[in-house]
């Protein structure tokens, strides 16, 4: 099946062609971050309306690209959540006016489930396997049983662990989106030289806390001589980033060993930090559990990440109205699934 996809949940707007849930042919990705950086986050309003923009570019750029002709196409996916209510409606609205005009199936999917469903589009995973998906706005644990089969084992209780990246960097006088930032500047500084807690480490479960860590980091800083020198603020990134990594990595592995799984998916956009890839395959030879990443393309939000779930669902036979609706919240866990009674309807 050749499916468009479109995904606008945040600050990216894109758009991709994608052959039977794994070949992409195209994945073209417009980013908002010059937009929001002067106001040291994303502008809900701003993003919805640059997406307007952007989104019939994006996808007359993928089918370009991916040497495709309108007509060709069989389904649509689209992200209908969660993130920011307006910028999805944008992608949705896009979607919906497309696959009545095609006269194809539609289908909404949940953005986590793109986000851990992406390492499919390069390499070949058995189920069932634990997914830790950590972002700006998610860091959560699941049990992947297979496509609409999710079950979360460990959440947040407050800030996700790449909103904790960016608050910090913006607290040491960087610049927003500060989580690449902070990653380049603990390459050269002392993980060891100041001492920032570890959260709910000891703790039975497997939940994260990170606004522990953010706190201490101002506190720390508070004391130093303001604005930090490149030393310091090489020392203070190093030592933050291997707190929140030090969590992330033993609360996961524990989960994964407790839950008897040997294969682990890291996805979403904190993915891409380097001190946490090198943890996490660390941790994998030493424990003998294979550890997945998607590419640092496909771990930024993408649209190409929506086809694995959206092409299972449009083969099954299985599509959502044309008043589907976007949605802020919507658990993964839920229900039925992703593609939920009251969503849903049987082509």
């Amino acid at each position: 099946m050749l499916i468009l996809t479109i995904e606008s949940s945040c600050d990216e707007t894109s758009a991709a062609v994608v052959r039977d849930g794994r070949e992409v042919l195209s994945n073209i990705i417009a980013s908002q971050v010059d937009l929001h950086a002067c106001y040291g986050g994303v502008v809900p309003e701003l993003a919805a309306r640059k997406h307007l923009e952007a989104c019939p570019v994006v996808i007359e750029q993928a089918l370009q690209q991916a040497n495709v002709e309108l007509s060709e196409i069989e389904g649509i996916a689209v992200t209908a959540g969660p993130g920011l209510i307006g910028a999805l409606l944008v992608g949705m609205s896009n979607a919906k006016a497309m696959a009545y005009a095609l006269g194809v199936p539609l289908v909404g999917v949940h953005h986590i489930e793109g986000h851990i469903l992406a390492p499919f589009l390069e390499h070949q995973i058995e189920f069932p396997y634990l997914a830790l998906a950590v972002s700006g706005g998610h860091t959560h644990l699941y049990r992947v049983e297979g496509i609409g089969q999710y079950q979360i084992i460990g959440q947040t209780l407050d800030d996700a662990a790449g909103e904790a990246f960016d608050k910090v960097a913006k607290m040491s006088g960087l610049t927003y989106p500060g989580g690449a930032l902070i990653d380049r500047l603990a390459q050269e500084g002392d993980p060891k030289y100041f001492d920032f807690p570890r959260p709910m480490l000891h703790r039975p479960g497997f939940d994260f806390s990170f606004s522990g860590i953010k706190t201490s980091v101002l506190n720390q800083i508070k004391k130093l001589e303001y604005p930090l020198e490149e030393k310091t603020l090489q020392h203070l990134a190093a030592s933050f980033q291997e707190a929140v990594v030090d969590v992330l990595s033993r609360k996961t592995f524990k989960a994964a060993q407790e839950h008897g799984l040997t294969r682990i998916v890291v996805a979403g956009g904190v993915a891409c930090n380097s001190g946490l890839r090198q943890r996490f395959k660390k941790f994998g030879c030493d424990k003998n559990i294979d550890v997945f990443f998607p590419s640092p393309l496909l771990c930024a939000d993408n649209a190409a990440m929506l086809a694995v779930a959206g092409d299972e669902y449009l083969s099954r036979g299985l599509s959502s109205p044309l008043d589907l609706n976007a949605r802020a919240n919507w658990p993964l866990d839920s229900v039925g699934g992703p593609l939920q009674s009251d969503t849903q309807s049987k082509r």
